[in-house]
């Protein structure tokens, strides 16, 4: 992709800005091209080797293939489904070659990109989980192309690398560079949260948004399913709680089929889906369905015909909580399940006699965080006995509530993060972060460099403590956001968190990050994917809609 002198020059005011000064235009050009010469590749490998030498692609002659010795071969429909996904990124649709036999290429050509599986289970046919194997080694040469991964998780990331390394030339024609790559990410748990509560989001937009993960190597989807506005989750063992509890019974919801299509739709890209599920606070929704769910709130001594948080004193809540997460646990095949317990207003509690009453019963006194911990200690005991495991919000650990080892804690306020990362990691539980990464805060500017500049495990502790950060989630609330204006909201935004997660600690020059996260806008732009951009610039296939 070559830069025109217009761009260029907006550009140089821009490097300027950055500290990086260029004595005329054509260092800058210079600069720029060599930024994008060998394709741009977002987020950064580990390791990268490019060279001078040059093949060229055509639609009419390339395959990718599995190698013959692979122990995934030809059955495997994931890799199937990414080989035709892939051809049609690299050549823009040009399905109709695909998958015919090819013709033989010329002396210039690169004609084979053989995928090499090279452990003796490939978990074609299993769930991507937290100890997933993500490596992959690419060698693009003649007179092939190859890509080995120890399974298909990093196989699917090998290919997304190949993709971006292909470019065009000024005639159009489509060219990769002699290239060697070495990689594996930093961290296990890479996350995007959405939001679908506080505005349903439509099937087409979550699934472009997985997709568009995939090509930034995300690897979770946090689905923040329910919340206090609606209750969108259509359950089989309480329908009620969606037929009264979401925005509209039959055209803001989500079925049985939508949430099995969009976690097999995640899997076939590497991205398991976590559902959340939050308790005893943000449930208003629930208590629309769920008669005598949530806890009577009350002026002077009589009830206000309003209601808070989930009843923690009646049997009931317990006995509905522990069919209702049975079920959870049986739709959702990810091994966890996020449980919430975030921002528990104790006001109707404090109001309410039978509650009041129950504290004084339990030798609770006016503390209300051990009622709360009361609640949180009896619903992860129910869910402990699906068999999930389960991450929770750090006030639940802040309250001191017991939880099990392999407990993940979520860690989301900015104001004392570092400490808290320190007293998570010093207790022994696996953490991830995502108070630096909430996107649903704009501002005006190029506010991805913040999240670019990051760094996960600047805090005070041990080898060991850091160990335990297994990762960090970029969240999108959804306050001011639905369908209309989710992605370019969210991309390429995101993409700096993607980067921060996925590549080496010492990756963090940001005028590099800016020539490569603008590339890698304009790639996901080609793609259909209306992502917002960096600064004043141009891309040469402008979004033209999904």
């Amino acid at each position: 992709m070559r830069c025109s002198l217009q761009f260029i020059a907006l550009l140089l005011s821009f490097y300027s800005s950055q500290g990086l000064q260029f004595n005329n235009i054509e260092e800058e050009t210079e600069f720029v091209n060599a930024n994008s010469k060998y394709g741009s590749l977002w987020p950064l490998p580990q390791k990268v080797n490019f060279s001078d030498v040059s093949f060229k692609l055509s639609s009419a002659s390339f395959r990718i293939v599995d190698a013959k010795e692979s122990s995934a071969g030809a059955s495997c429909g994931l890799l199937q489904n990414a080989y035709r996904r892939y051809f049609d990124y690299i050549f823009e649709g040009s399905k109709k070659q695909w998958p015919g036999k090819s013709r033989r290429t010329g002396a210039s050509e690169l004609g084979e990109l053989q995928v090499w599986i090279t452990s003796t289970d490939s978990e074609c046919d299993a769930y991507p989980s937290v100890s997933t194997d993500e490596s992959y080694e690419l060698n693009v040469d003649q007179p092939v192309a190859v890509l080995k991964a120890p399974k298909v998780w990093g196989a699917l990331h090998g290919l997304e690398t190949f993709s971006q390394l292909v470019f065009k030339d000024e005639f159009g024609s489509r060219n990769i560079n002699a290239t060697t790559v070495s990689d594996f990410p930093r961290f296990a748990h890479r996350g995007i949260l959405l939001d679908t509560s506080r505005h349903f989001l439509p099937i087409k937009v979550i699934l472009a948004n997985l997709e568009t993960m995939a090509m930034n190597k995300f690897n979770v989807f946090h689905w923040h399913i329910v919340d206090d506005p609606s209750f969108p989750y259509i359950s089989k063992t309480f329908p009620q709680l969606s037929q009264k509890g979401a925005y509209h019974p039959y055209t803001h919801v989500y079925t049985p089929a939508d949430v099995k299509m969009i976690i097999e739709f995640a899997r076939l890209r590497g991205i398991r889906v976590i559902p959340e599920f939050d308790t005893p606070g943000h449930t208003l929704s629930w208590g629309r369905g769920q008669p005598d769910l949530l806890t009577p709130c009350y002026s002077g001594s009589s009830p206000s015909g309003t209601f808070g948080p989930v009843n923690p004193i009646v049997n009931t809540t317990y006995d509905f909580m522990t069919q209702f997460f049975k079920e959870i646990s049986s739709v959702f095949p990810d091994t966890y399940v996020h449980l919430g317990g975030d921002e528990v207003d104790f006001t109707c509690w404090k109001s309410n006699p039978d509650i009041q009453a129950f504290m004084k019963q339990q030798g609770f006194g006016e503390d209300f965080t051990k009622l709360e911990s009361f609640y949180i200690q009896r619903l992860l005991d129910i869910v402990g006995q699906t068999n999930k495991g389960y991450m929770i919000w750090q006030e639940v650990f802040d309250n001191g509530v017991k939880i099990k080892p392999d407990t993940v804690v979520h860690v989301w306020m900015g104001n004392g993060q570092q400490e808290e990362m320190h007293k998570v990691t010093a207790a022994g539980y696996t953490t991830i972060l995502s108070a630096p990464w909430y996107l649903d805060y704009i501002s005006y500017g190029q506010d991805w460099q913040n999240y670019y500049k990051v760094e996960p495990l600047n805090f005070d502790g041990t080898d060991k403590q850091k160990e335990l950060v297994i990762g960090g989630e970029a969240c999108l609330w959804g306050e001011y956001v639905d369908g209309t204006n989710l992605t370019p909201r969210l991309w390429p935004r995101a993409s700096a968190v993607a980067e921060r997660l996925w590549s080496a600690k010492d990756v963090r020059d940001l005028n590099d990050a800016y020539s490569r996260l603008s590339s890698h806008r304009c790639r996901m732009v080609e793609r259909g994917i209306p992502a917002e951009p960096l600064f004043t610039s141009y891309c040469p296939h402008e979004y033209k809609g999904i």
